[in-house]
């Protein structure tokens, strides 16, 4: 396997863990892990796509990553630094 598969497969393993962990209530939906299992594994199917030159995926995987930047800043900032 090439560097854009094994990147790849890693960040689709940490997307699915996170979503497996959650739905059996093993980590909470707000909480740190399941957030940072995201951000990494949006973050390397993003790096992923983008070496195999595939846009739609590196779109999707972008927006992934950064709704998911925004939720772990939500749960990091105080209230009165957050935009209503």
């Amino acid at each position: 396997m090439d560097a854009a598969t094994w990147i790849g497969s890693l960040g689709v393993a940490l997307l699915l863990l996170a979503f497996f962990l959650s739905l059996f209530k093993y980590i909470a939906q707000d909480g740190f892990a399941y957030i940072g299992m995201n951000i990494a594994g949006a973050g390397l199917a993003c790096w992923s796509s983008w070496m195999i030159a595939f846009v739609p995926f590196v779109v999707l995987e972008a927006v992934w990553c950064l709704v998911a930047t925004a939720a772990l800043a939500k749960r990091i900032l105080p209230p009165r630094m957050r935009t209503p």
